[in-house]
């Protein structure tokens, strides 16, 4: 199964696309969708929604993870990460991708250990879980995060747990 891990951001959307299969994990690809934060809102949520179609177009995964909305003290800003997180769930909606939806405690507590990991953790564990990976920065070093935290929760495996307790 061939998972893309979406972190997303009104000026920095990460992705990385995973393989999963028989329980192993490979990297495929990483890297960073931008927007310039000198164009109006919706010119920024359209140019991350074609890039992330292209990654789609280009990786073609089977389903999708993203990580989902925190609320911090600044609502302006986590009124624009929802934005951009609605744009990304949007677009892969249209590519056809089942999307799972992580909170990031989740995907830190699965990737690291702990749920309460710093970013140099979660990308420390990311390399180490998938060797030979060098994510183009921590948004996508997240993203990754966000798709192996999917790989064990989601999908087929989790069908396929759900099978072995006999649910």
């Amino acid at each position: 199964m061939r998972i893309l891990g979406i972190d997303p951001g009104l000026r920095t959307l990460g992705w990385g696309v995973i393989e999963s299969e028989n329980g192993r994990l490979r990297h495929l690809a990483n890297g960073l969708c931008k927007s310039q934060a000198s164009e109006d809102l919706a010119l920024r949520l359209l140019s991350l929604s074609r890039q992330l179609s292209q990654v789609i177009a280009d990786f073609a995964p089977d389903e999708a993870a993203i990580e989902q909305t925190f609320v911090n003290k600044d609502g302006v800003a986590t009124l624009k990460l929802g934005q951009a997180r609605g744009a990304a769930l949007l677009t892969l909606a249209q590519g056809g991708l089942t999307v799972g939806e992580y909170a990031p405690n989740k995907v830190k507590k699965t990737v690291v250990g702990v749920g309460h990991a710093a970013k140099e953790q979660v990308i420390h564990m990311v390399k180490l879980q998938l060797p030979g990976c060098l994510p183009a920065g921590p948004d996508a070093a997240d993203a990754l995060a966000i798709a192996i935290c999917h790989a064990y929760y989601g999908g087929t495996q989790a069908t396929m747990r759900l099978r072995e307790v006999g649910a």
